[in-house]
């Protein structure tokens, strides 16, 4: 089975749209990727988590856990860690919240996360690279090794780049060029 062709047919079936959408960057756009969508599909999770675990080997990445902002990088992130529960080296699943807690801990990072561990920041959709840097400074405040980022889309809008020009590499599982030739028109009036 091809993963990724999988992938893109299940973005295009449920999360990605034509029209005038105002994105969370404050941008507009003719393209809107919901990609919860999809990933909170069964077979979504199951095709990310394959297709994301092959994207962390190919890119030579060696992580202990993965996780982003809560909450577009969550079910990617247990996908992924679902799917390496076999393999030799099975990756842990954490979520960096919007903000710390305000009682108990007080936590902003959740689930089995340590100080000194290697992770890949986790990203459903890649537009100004704003939710992953975000992740990306908690995590190195909480005493991570960054790898690098890991996205279901990146939009092709800067977002790669600005994640980049952090110093950290960036792998998506598709991109905005991927979905668009596959999509629909929008129906006329």
């Amino acid at each position: 089975m091809d993963h990724r062709l999988a992938l893109i047919d299940l973005l295009v079936a449920h999360s990605a749209r034509r029209g005038d959408f105002v994105l969370a960057s404050g941008r507009r756009s003719s393209l809107y990727v919901d990609c919860r969508l999809t990933t909170m599909r069964p077979e979504g999770l199951t095709t990310i988590g394959a297709l994301g675990l092959a994207t962390i080997a190919d890119a030579g990445w060696t992580a202990d856990a993965i996780g982003g902002l809560t909450l577009g990088a969550d079910p990617v992130s247990y996908a992924i860690a679902f799917a390496s529960a076999a393999t030799a080296r099975p990756l842990r699943a954490f979520t960096v919240r919007k903000e710390a807690k305000s009682h108990g801990t007080g936590k902003l990072i959740e689930g089995p996360f340590s100080a000194g561990d290697r992770v890949v920041v986790i990203e459903d959709v890649i537009t100004t690279g704003g939710s992953a840097l975000k992740a990306a400074a908690a995590l190195r405040a909480a005493g991570a090794t960054l790898v690098g980022v890991l996205a279901v889309v990146d939009r092709q809008e800067g977002g790669r780049e600005a994640i980049e020009a952090e110093g950290l590499a960036v792998r998506a599982l598709v991109t905005a060029s991927d979905l668009i030739p596959r999509m629909p028109l929008p129906a006329t009036e």
